[in-house]
């Protein structure tokens, strides 16, 4: 293994050794707590532009399964190659072993030519991104060095999203999916409930299509960024059409309704995060990959949050007071877990039926 350093903006240098490609890279240093579920974090589209610390001690131990598709879409990951820059952990394990792995996860961080540190104080650099919060870093290699960069500035969400429209399905709900980053598991969760699916580019004119129900998926970086799908949304929200959004989807529809986003200080990345619903005693586990939130002080008359995070206060949802329109922060469709608000894809038919 060769020696490699991750430097932080502040200046904090961290010394590894690479398991993965011996490439120098350049991203946003942020953290994820989960303890299992690595090939769909890393091929999460949310992911993009960030080098991303697993703390998880232990990480490799069951490999990477096979690329096996099922209705033209990536089994077992979120979606159709490694979206981050780098990957950082503290325990890398050379043997792996479980019924569905084809190989190892340094083979495939190399394959794909993405690297991977090892060997890493993963607590202490945790502890300096939860207390000064999640900043640009890069990943060097001796006789290869770069410049730090901020992903955030750029239109990640141009990167990821699909470049033409897809159709998944024959079913009887129509669903309008506007692909912001799509994590593949999103589409699963609509095809296992008897929908056709039309995934169109994030910029795509709404205005001509005929659907039952638009979709707004999650996605990476700054929803800012996103001027073309904020201005079909404003438009689309004008009629009674039910829309649901997930994740960078929630942080558009409320830029659609005239409310303000924010970047938040190192993000929500983990499967263990509690939200409530408001107005009641509800509670969920949630799995969560945002950077942004939205100022629930700008919100319109019209709108009201429907889930809150009992960490830190942030919103977790909105939806509109008279119209079939809602959204969440967080993933219902998480995989590998946890499932409690699942049910919201339901909610969504629901609203459909009810409509027409």
């Amino acid at each position: 293994m060769k020696k490699a350093k991750l430097t932080l903006e502040d200046g904090t240098v961290f010394y590894g050794y690479s398991f993965g490609s011996d490439i120098s890279v350049a991203g946003e240093v942020v953290f994820n707590t989960s303890m299992t579920g690595y090939p769909e974090s890393l091929t999460d589209p949310s992911y993009r532009g960030q080098i991303l610390v697993l703390t998880y001690p232990l990480i490799g131990n069951y490999g990477v399964p096979a690329e096996t598709t099922e209705n033209d879409l990536f089994k077992n990951y979120e979606s159709d190659h490694l979206q981050i820059t780098g990957l950082i952990i503290s325990d890398y394990s050379e043997e792996y072993s479980h019924w569905n792995a084809s190989e190892s996860l340094g083979q495939w961080l190399q394959r794909s030519r993405i690297p991977g540190l090892t060997g890493i104080d993963t607590r202490a650099l945790t502890k300096i991104i939860r207390e000064r919060g999640a900043m640009p870093g890069k990943i060097e290699f001796d006789g290869d060095s770069i410049e730090l960069t901020d992903p955030n500035k750029e239109n990640l969400v141009d990167q990821v999203s699909t470049r033409k429209k897809q159709i998944y399905g024959e079913g009887r709900y129509r669903i309008m999916l506007v692909d912001c980053g799509v994590k593949y598991n999103i589409i699963r969760h609509f095809l296992k409930r008897d929908t056709t699916i039309i995934r169109v580019p994030w910029d795509h004119d709404l205005s001509q299509e005929e659907y039952d129900g638009l979709f707004i998926s999650n996605g990476p970086g700054d929803p800012k960024m996103c001027e073309a799908t904020i201005s079909h949304l404003a438009h689309a929200m004008k009629s009674d059409t039910p829309i649901f959004g997930i994740c960078l989807g929630n942080q558009l529809l409320a830029l659609a309704s005239g409310a303000d986003t924010y970047k938040l200080k190192y993000g929500h990345r983990s499967h263990n995060q509690p939200v409530l619903m408001k107005g009641t005693n509800k509670a969920f586990i949630t799995s969560q990959n945002h950077g942004y939130a939205i100022d629930d002080r700008t919100l319109g008359e019209e709108w009201e949050t429907f889930f809150v995070n009992l960490n830190d206060q942030t919103n977790e949802g909105i939806h509109h007071k008279s119209k079939p329109i809602f959204s969440v922060q967080f993933h219902p469709e998480a995989s590998s877990g946890p499932t409690d608000t699942e049910y919201l894809f339901d909610e969504f038919l629901k609203r459909i039926d009810e409509s027409k």
